[in-house]
């Protein structure tokens, strides 16, 4: 649905030429019906045009009532369309002359008057009035002015004849609207016309302007040749055209040559060529053709120094800039508020938001621009929450936002998580006639995904009338951020039918197969990322890095981590996690050594990673220098994240006075997080008394976290006290908590399955029953008593419901019927692996001698031949090997 544009005609033609070069807006689609949006534009529209025009007195209506046409005419030529369409309906299906339609429809065309210009094309059908040539031209660019391109293609079919205006009309029309290959389909048509029609010199700037719109090399040279053809070759105008479609397409040289081969330059001509430099990166180039300008006694315009400006912008030359500014003030151009916009848009790519701020307080006109300028800015440089009073201020000034203060507005609340804010603008730009922008669909999408509202982001996104990659990308990231991998990867094959990837929608992909454990969908996007050449680009790398690794495949961790020519903080981070995860702090130690050695400076997360792989491993000593040495040594203050992890390592250690101290000593106050580090450690220790003080001092803090008391009822039942266990689980149903379904994920013959837990809905069930029955009777058999036997009920129950749901249990025994004899089965869990299940997969893995690997929330587990990778039970007692 094609929405007009906002500007005020702009005439660059003859008097016959009505107006075709003014600027359009909006999507490339056409507008088949009336649009409630396109009507409240064109309302308010009407009121600006009007507000222009001069308080004229009546018109005195002196004709003949038999021929309403003077009067029609002289109603027109005064702007009083009211009366005029009064007159029109009183002629009923009477023809009136050309004179009259014609001038009907300039005055339907300036004042964007849609529903009075389509009553007097109504009319114009419905009296069979003769199509001529003239009456036809004047209802194309009226049409074309109002977007309906169907319409206008109609009553393009319908003329007898045409002229080379005709052709322009429509020519013009397809490309201002993004219908760029039917705007040269279109030229070809009219060359094949005959030789009545040729083009002209009104022809050509459009068809170039679509060469250089699509990007379409060869066919601007094509056009390039017909300009000389047909004797176009010195116009300024039309070499000014191929200036831009020469840049646009990238080929900056040939622009330029053309440039210097004009014999006579206009500022434009100065401009295009200054500007193609600019688009094309060659940003010195530009500033220098900007200095020889002026030497040819060329004065920059308007045009010019914006370009300029949003050039410094560019390059962050903050004192080049401040040069810039001085010249502007200087000349005076900064009366001008496009050019203080662009000063402003200038600053705010400078991070100099001071500056930005003095230019825009001192603007006493300030328009759309000027208020998304600093609304963008503020966002872009870390302030949303100032980039949303601007907006305020903006509403109370009664300023009409556009399409782009729409999405930075947007985008301050999705970093803020103001949903209620962000619903109030999607109501607005809906309001407003702004939905069918795939740039305010985009940061939509990327709002309520961040807000947890993922199905309203879904909503909005199949509702988009286009979708680039961008909107693929984001719909995948909010299932992914919104834990909905499955979702993810299957929005992911969708989109590769009709849009090609790039790299973030890569790494959401790759995100989500390691969410899920999906190693064969991980590896063929790998094989895509190399085959589209994308897999060194940005984040890619670490991407593929944080799959392996998450995905308990540290053999292609190390060899992507090792074909890495620039080995960044954020791939060390990923390798220190993965060891961290699998205990191996020597590993982790030795590895930090690598980095500091390389010259790569560690951030906080390194820590993070050093401190859990000591804690892992029962480093105590190791754990306590890295701590001391963060911030003398590498410039890093600890935070309650790092104290965390401490409190963590000396729990697991069983040095639960000390982590008790330790937490009474910290320089800042604890957290939640602190005191459930310690409630751990009590737990894997049981010591109930220390563990229900953390508890007291965690619901001090945080009353609606579920997994505290999770952590609490484990406490208990390990220690037998089961009464308190019910208790727990009392305050948690009136508080409304419920954990979260045990759900595990096994990928076999590259599908992922899901299994929660006590879920029989799966179709082979009933196999993976019989293959569990079977090893709890071969356990038996050998003389492995299972952990269940001697439990009661009530104690069975609680474990199931609360520690852990043993939803591994059934993924292990899909895995073993599904893959072959002798494979490895890899498993990932969103719950903590409880100690039931830990010891009856390390007997599994002894029966069926096959190495099975569990992925949880705490860490990796590898069971082979009976034993774990986390040091057997020591992921409980706190033991180590």
């Amino acid at each position: 649905m094609a929405v007009p544009g906002n500007k005020p005609p702009n005439p660059l033609l003859t008097d016959h030429l009505f107006r075709l070069h003014s600027k359009p807006t909006g999507p490339k689609s056409l507008n088949l019906s009336p649009n409630p949006d396109n009507a409240q534009f064109s309302s308010r529209k009407t009121q600006k045009l009007s507000a222009l025009s001069p308080n004229l007195p009546p018109v005195p209506i002196t004709s003949s009532s038999t021929d309403p046409n003077p009067d029609i005419r002289l109603l027109c030529l005064h702007g009083d369309l009211e009366r005029a369409l009064l007159l029109l309906d009183s002629a009923g299906e009477r023809p009136l002359d050309d004179d009259t339609y014609v001038a009907l429809l300039r005055l339907c065309e300036w004042r964007h008057a849609v529903p009075e210009g389509s009553r007097v094309r109504s009319h114009i059908s419905s009296s069979n009035a003769h199509l001529t040539v003239r009456l036809g031209n004047a209802l194309l660019s009226m049409l074309v002015r109002f977007g309906d391109l169907i319409v206008a293609w109609l009553v393009f079919g319908k003329m007898v004849e045409r002229d080379v205006f005709s052709w322009n009309v429509m020519i013009g029309g397809y490309g201002k609207n993004g219908f760029l290959d039917e705007s040269l389909d279109l030229y070809q048509r009219m060359l094949w016309a005959g030789n009545s029609i040729k083009p002209d010199v009104y022809t050509f700037p459009c068809i170039l302007r679509s060469c250089g719109g699509i990007p379409d090399l060869m066919r601007g040279r094509e056009i390039h040749a017909h300009v000389i053809r047909f004797g176009f070759g010195l116009r300024t105008d039309v070499l000014n055209a191929l200036i831009t479609m020469y840049s646009k397409c990238g080929e900056v040289h040939c622009a330029r040559k053309v440039f210097d081969e004009m014999r006579r330059r206009d500022c434009i001509s100065w401009n295009a060529m200054i500007s193609g430099y600019f688009e094309n990166e060659e940003h010195f180039e530009g500033l220098r053709l900007f200095l020889t300008m002026q030497d040819h006694s060329f004065e920059p315009d308007l045009m010019t120094m914006t370009t300029v400006i949003s050039a410094c912008g560019s390059l962050c030359d903050k004192r080049l800039g401040k040069e810039i500014h001085g010249y502007v003030v200087k000349k005076k151009f900064d009366v001008d508020v496009s050019v203080s916009n662009s000063l402003i848009q200038m600053y705010t790519s400078f991070r100099s938001l001071h500056e930005a701020e003095k230019i825009f307080s001192r603007l006493q006109t300030k328009d759309v621009v000027s208020w998304t300028a600093m609304i963008s800015g503020y966002e872009k440089n870390g302030s949303p929450d100032k980039a949303l009073k601007v907006f305020e201020q903006m509403e109370e000034n009664d300023v009409i936002p556009d399409e782009i203060t729409i999405a930075s507005v947007l985008s301050a609340c999705a970093c803020l998580g103001c949903l209620d804010m962000g619903i109030k603008v999607h109501e607005l730009a809906r309001r407003n006639g702004l939905m069918p922008y795939t740039i305010v669909g985009n940061t939509l999408l990327d709002m309520y995904s961040k807000s947890k509202c993922i199905n309203k982001a879904l909503e909005v996104f199949r509702r988009m009338p286009e979708k680039n990659v961008i909107s693929w990308s984001s719909v995948i990231s909010g299932f992914r951020i919104n834990c909905q991998s499955f979702e993810a990867l299957n929005f992911f094959r969708h989109m590769q039918a009709d849009v090609k990837p790039n790299s973030v929608t890569l790494i959401a992909a790759l995100s989500a197969c390691a969410a899920v454990g999906a190693l064969k969908c991980g590896k063929e996007i790998h094989a895509q990322t190399l085959r589209s050449g994308l897999d060194s680009e940005g984040y890619l790398p670490n991407a593929l890095l944080d799959l392996y690794v998450k995905c308990g495949r540290m053999e292609y961790a190390w060899m992507q981590f090792n074909l890495l020519e620039e080995k960044d903080v954020v791939s060390y981070n990923i390798m220190l996690t993965g060891c961290a995860g699998r205990g191996h702090g020597d590993l982790a130690v030795a590895l930090f050594s690598r980095m500091i050695d390389v010259g790569v400076h560690p951030d906080e997360i390194t820590f993070v990673a050093l401190l859990c792989a000591c804690s892992r491993a029962g480093m105590v000593n190791q754990g306590w220098n890295y701590l001391n040495s963060m911030p003398q040594k590498y410039s890093v203050i600890p935070n309650l994240r790092h104290y965390t992890c401490m409190v963590d390592l000396l729990g697991r250690a069983g040095f639960l006075e000390e982590a008790h101290q330790f937490i009474k000593d910290m320089p800042i106050k604890p957290d939640a997080a602190v005191w459930g580090a310690l409630l751990n450690g009590c737990r894997i220790h049981h010591k109930v008394e220390l563990g229900e003080l953390a508890a007291k001092h965690i619901f001090e803090l945080d009353t609606d976290s579920v997994g505290y008391y999770v952590l609490l009822c484990n406490l208990y039942a390990d220690d037998g006290r089961w009464n308190q266990v019910a208790l727990v689980r009392k305050a948690m149903r009136e508080k409304g908590l419920a954990v979260d379904p045990g759900c595990s994920w096994v990928e076999a013959k590259g599908v992922v399955h899901a299994f929660l837990s006590a879920d029989e809905s799966h179709p082979q069930i009933k196999e993976i029953y019989a293959v569990i029955n079977g090893l709890y009777d071969r356990m038996k058999a050998s003389g492995f008593p299972l952990p269940e036997d001697g439990l009661s009920d009530e104690v069975e129950a609680s474990k199931a419901d609360i520690f852990c749901g043993h939803s591994e249990r059934l993924a292990i025994a899909f895995g073993l019927i599904n893959s072959t004899p002798g494979m490895p089965v890899r498993v990932t869990k969103n719950l903590y692996m409880c100690q039931s299940c830990h010891s009856i997969v390390k007997m599994i893995s002894k029966i069926v001698r096959r190495d099975i690997t569990v992925r949880d929330t705490e860490q990796f587990h590898h069971f082979k031949d009976g034993r774990c990778s986390c040091g057997d039970e020591g992921y409980w007692t706190g033991k180590t090997e």
